[in-house]
């Protein structure tokens, strides 16, 4: 299992269109793939799930991947939520 704490750094935060892309790229992956925020864990993969979360740019959350490819999955979330576009 792969822990890793992120800063969304996406200006809008986490709307809807964002949160559909987070999903997309969490659904490339074959691990188990969860955000927890302010002690509510969700799906990454399951988009009303992330929305529930409301999640604004410049919030920290954890992401937690386990499987096969749970590191390259961390990274690609990571560098997706880091960017400033």
């Amino acid at each position: 299992m792969t822990k890793k704490e992120i800063t969304i750094q996406i200006p809008s935060g986490l709307a809807a269109r964002p949160v559909a892309m987070l999903v997309q790229v969490a659904s490339q992956y074959a691990s188990e793939i969860h955000v927890e925020s302010e002690g509510r864990t969700v799906n990454a993969k399951s988009i009303m799930g992330m929305m529930t979360l409301g999640l604004s740019s410049g919030e920290t959350i954890v992401v937690t991947a386990n499987g096969v490819d749970e590191s390259e999955a961390i990274k690609n979330i990571e560098e997706y939520l880091s960017s400033t576009k």
